[in-house]
């Protein structure tokens, strides 16, 4: 198994969209990029700890690819917001890819030049690619929000 850790706004959305990928074996939403160790929602919704709402996914490289992550990472947000998402704001719903290795990080840098050159955005994309750090992991009432209220999305 293999981990990737991604922040693209509301944790519970992109959890979800990582758990519909074959090959993805689990989830843990929870808090990373701050500084303030065993975050919990309540300081992270301050805006004071510098953490993002994150998504750590295990998975299956025989079976899904890093850079298939990566790609639908891109799918399921808005990378062009600066630390935003839809009706969410502040640094908290900041769009960030939390590396592992550095195949990783290049797997990602190279990802962004190639959307940047396509031009699909009309924006520059301001995701951040830095290296992964601690990971806290949230309260059990955020793991797999959506699935336990049988939604798909948050829009739904």
């Amino acid at each position: 198994m293999a981990k990737a850790t991604f922040a693209a706004g509301c944790f519970w959305g992109v959890e979800e969209a990582f758990r519909q990928l074959k090959g993805v074996t689990s989830t843990t939403v929870g808090y990373t990029g701050g500084t303030t160790p065993n975050a919990t929602y309540k300081q992270v919704c301050t805006g004071s700890t510098g953490h993002a709402e994150a998504v750590e996914v295990e998975f299956d490289p025989e079976q899904v690819s890093y850079r298939e992550l990566v790609a639908a990472f891109f799918q399921n947000h808005n990378p062009t917001t600066l630390n935003r998402q839809g009706p969410d704001f502040g640094t908290q719903y900041r769009s960030a890819i939390f590396y592992h290795d550095a195949e990783q990080e290049a797997e990602a840098r190279e990802a962004i030049a190639t959307l940047e050159k396509s031009h699909i955005f009309n924006r520059p994309i301001v995701t951040e690619v830095k290296p992964a750090g601690p990971f806290y992991r949230a309260e059990e009432y955020h793991q797999q929000y959506l699935a336990k209220r049988g939604a798909a999305s948050c829009h739904t």
